[in-house]
């Protein structure tokens, strides 16, 4: 085989490779969400589980062009899931963590540029408790309290979310 068709072949292989070191997201989008103004606030994605919800808006400033927070749905909301600091938990797959969702935003000022939110998922194995004598599984408030008591409270699955920019700024 000629070096010349050896080295086209591995530039040809090159981007697959890079592509494959990207994980696939448990949701599957289609497309690029709609197209946001600077300064619109807009919700990016809602954790029901985790009583949360990301809310992004672009600020037009060169240095930070886009900002996102996590917000709480409702007080009254009881969580089933716990949202964490992204750069604490420092999710990757290695680590138990699967990327849930991949959400591209873009400027409606500057289309050339993207908000990107990856959204992390840690689950947990949850055992069933056992049936009881009229076949539900229950859980009893004084059984959950010693439990508590001695440390062994059930692990609850966990969300963490990075926001990078992609593309280039407009003037």
């Amino acid at each position: 085989m000629r070096p010349f068709s050896v080295c086209a072949a591995l530039v040809l292989l090159l981007p697959l490779s890079l592509a494959a070191a990207e994980p696939v997201p448990e949701i599957k989008r289609e497309a690029a969400a709609t197209a946001q103004a600077v300064g619109a606030v807009h919700t990016v994605r809602q954790i029901p589980e985790a009583c949360a919800r990301i809310e992004g808006a672009f600020t037009g400033d060169g240095a930070e062009p886009y900002r996102f927070a996590v917000v709480r749905i409702s007080p009254q909301c009881q969580p089933r899931a716990r949202f964490v600091d992204f750069a604490k938990a420092q999710p990757s797959e290695a680590a138990g963590w699967k990327l849930n969702d991949l959400i591209r935003i873009p400027s409606a000022a500057c289309p050339a540029q993207q908000a990107v939110v990856r959204v992390w998922r840690k689950p947990v194995a949850t055992a069933t408790p056992a049936l009881d004598g009229q076949g539900q599984a229950r859980i009893y408030l004084e059984e959950a309290k010693q439990q508590a008591a001695a440390g062994q409270q059930p692990q609850i699955p966990m969300y963490a979310a990075q926001m990078t920019v992609e593309g280039e700024a407009c003037p």
